[in-house]
């Protein structure tokens, strides 16, 4: 008899929360943040802007 206890796997993340359920918004935040890096309408877009 080992006292190991139960089993059970390691928690992983669950559900995924998108930057824009975070940032309480309506909008694809990482669409937009693709698109504004593809139409080069800045020379830097970072993840808070």
């Amino acid at each position: 008899m080992s006292g190991r206890g139960k089993g059970g796997k390691a928690k992983t993340g669950g559900k995924q929360k998108t930057r824009s359920s975070r940032a309480g918004l309506q909008f694809p935040v990482g669409r937009l943040h693709r698109i504004l890096r593809k139409g080069h309408y800045a020379e830097r877009i970072g993840a808070g802007a």
